[in-house]
């Protein structure tokens, strides 16, 4: 993952030449649909028509999706059986008083609301994967002029996002270095290798951020960036899939109701 970064699926995916908006109505309007559903009936509907859109019109290798979705998950399901040890109501499956202050149990109630915000955080990472896998961040930025965003704001977040290239560039060649140099083979190399590549990388970040500015300066900079991109103009097919989407989305929002799992 160090070396394909999200930039480089966003620049070359299947769906690169559709309308920025459209992507992006698309992502925000499932996450806005999820917030909205009662039910884990539409997150779940959403997730798995963004992650055909994904794997099938945009393109993107499925061990690749597959990766970006761990941590996220990592975090959905500790968050879940948090929810579902604390909460409570309906019938008792298990319960343990460790306190009198204190208790943990599993019901029918808990269940049904931790699968909830399971399904919930599913949709929510596959809308914002969308955006992600589908979008450049040259036309996000794009968008975020013509919205009339302070451009102070926009040469900010361009100043931002190139230092993490600089950053990702100098992270990988100094742990590759150290990995041709057996600099993991034990775990007090491990310790040792890891100290010396935080300390490296942020030196030579700090050089980078510094010849960033020289070649700034030489370049006559006055304060303000060139925002450069154009917007594509909006095709009826990807704007009818997108009413066609949205459109059975908050169907289902609407007919699945407060639906349960138990």
């Amino acid at each position: 993952m160090y070396e394909e970064l999200l930039e480089d699926i966003a620049q070359t995916n299947g769906l690169r030449e559709v309308n920025t908006y459209l992507k992006l109505a698309t992502g925000l309007g499932a996450i806005l649909l999820c917030l909205l559903s009662r039910s884990f009936v539409a997150p779940l509907y959403i997730a798995a028509v963004l992650t055909i859109a994904i794997l099938f019109l945009a393109r993107v290798d499925p061990k690749t999706y597959g990766e970006l979705f761990i941590i996220p998950l990592w975090f959905g399901i500790m968050s879940v059986v948090a929810i579902i040890l604390v909460s409570g109501g309906g019938e008792v499956y298990w319960s343990w008083n460790p306190a009198s202050w204190f208790s943990l149990s599993v019901t029918s109630v808990s269940i049904s609301e931790g699968f909830f915000i399971f399904c919930r955080v599913i949709g929510g990472m596959s809308a914002l994967m969308f955006i992600a896998l589908t979008t450049p961040m040259t036309d996000l930025f794009v968008v975020m002029k013509q919205c009339r965003i302070p451009e102070a704001v926009i040469d900010l977040a361009m100043m931002i996002y190139r230092s993490i290239f600089i950053l990702m560039n100098q992270l990988v060649q100094t742990y590759q270095a150290q990995v041709m140099r057996l600099g993991y083979g034990s775990f007090r190399e491990s310790i040792r290798s890891f100290a010396i590549l935080c300390g490296s990388v942020f030196i030579a970040s700090w050089e980078a951020g510094e010849d960033f500015i020289r070649a700034m300066d030489a370049r006559c900079y006055s304060g303000k960036f060139v925002v450069l991109g154009e917007n594509r103009p909006i095709e009826a097919v990807p704007a009818l899939a997108l009413a066609a989407f949205l459109i059975t989305s908050s169907l289902v929002v609407v007919i699945s109701g407060s639906t349960t799992l138990l």
